[in-house]
């Protein structure tokens, strides 16, 4: 396909002042705590560190299943998302929870190595019993203007997923501009993306609201044109509340409610969860509970 053509222009003017309209929405204390724990449910939590280890992976997971020991009326989250070496680990821990495994792969976050070893890691993460992969995109030749070589490579690791879904990571902080934004979440999709994400949280800017708008933009027009639903995750630097609820917002008036689940949206925000069990806590008790109460993952 010649991508080429499809490139548009974006109104960068245009995009940003619906993002200030999106963010003077109010919402009412009963609906908000419904939103928070509709935020709650749609987090992927993240350790990707090279200190990982096995207990770490447990203690996320058990974070994951039960949120806060003291609040029971809480969802579980959406996802712990790991490095490969540690799915097996995070499959066993979640084990009947209903809580999905991610795993990244394509040699995140750089996505610098060759196809064989790419296919190798997404192969490995989906045998040892990811429910999902994260994959990152080679920004390096999609700036260069290969976009074909990009689109192939997409499509070659979402047949290595199997029945996994893919989400697939365009690492937006290095596209340089709305319109590349909007050509490689087209590509992303056209490849056969379960899920667009903005980032891989590695690197500032990472997701941000006019971003993802564009995002939002690409799922919409490709619904319209085929009636297929594709998912999004905006992923690193959101950590309040308050920030998450202008994102579901946005969702909605985008999009509408049919994305308003976990399985077609997602934060990938680990900070988040404890501003959000704060917020949480505020809204049942009248008073904050301090974050050294919560754990730090």
């Amino acid at each position: 396909m010649n991508y080429q053509l499809l490139k548009r222009s974006i109104d960068q003017v245009g995009i940003e002042e619906r993002v200030a309209r999106f963010k003077t929405r109010s919402i009412k204390k009963q609906s908000k705590v419904q939103a928070m724990k509709l935020a709650l449910s749609m987090l992927d939590l993240t350790t990707l560190e090279g200190k990982d280890s096995p207990n770490k992976v447990k203690q996320i997971c058990a974070k994951a299943i039960k949120p806060c020991d003291w609040m029971h009326d809480l969802p579980s989250v959406a996802a712990v998302c790991v490095y490969p070496n540690h799915v097996r680990t995070a499959k066993n821990a979640l084990k009947g929870s209903g809580v999905k495994v991610a795993s990244v792969s394509t040699a995140f976050p750089s996505g610098n190595a060759p196809l064989k070893v790419k296919i190798e890691d997404t192969k490995f993460a989906v045998d040892e019993g990811a429910d999902e992969i994260d994959m990152v995109i080679s920004r390096g030749k999609f700036l260069s203007g290969d976009y074909n070589f990009v689109h192939d490579e997409i499509a070659i690791i979402k047949e290595a997923c199997g029945k996994a879904h893919l989400k697939v990571i365009l690492e937006t902080g290095e596209l340089e501009s709305y319109e590349n934004v909007r050509l490689a979440s087209d590509i992303a999709i056209h490849a056969g993306a379960d899920f667009i994400k903005t980032s891989t949280g590695k690197i500032e800017p990472a997701a941000t609201l006019p971003v993802t708008l564009v995002m939002l933009e690409a799922i919409r027009d490709h619904f319209y044109a085929t009636g297929k639903m594709v998912g999004m995750k905006p992923a690193g630097g959101i950590r309040k509340e308050k920030e998450a609820l202008q994102y579901l917002v946005m969702v909605k008036e985008i999009l509408g409610e049919a994305w308003l689940n976990p399985d077609y949206f997602r934060f990938g925000a680990s900070t988040l969860a404890n501003d959000l069990l704060m917020q949480l806590q505020k809204e049942v008790t009248g008073h904050y509970q301090s974050l050294d109460y919560f754990s730090i993952d």
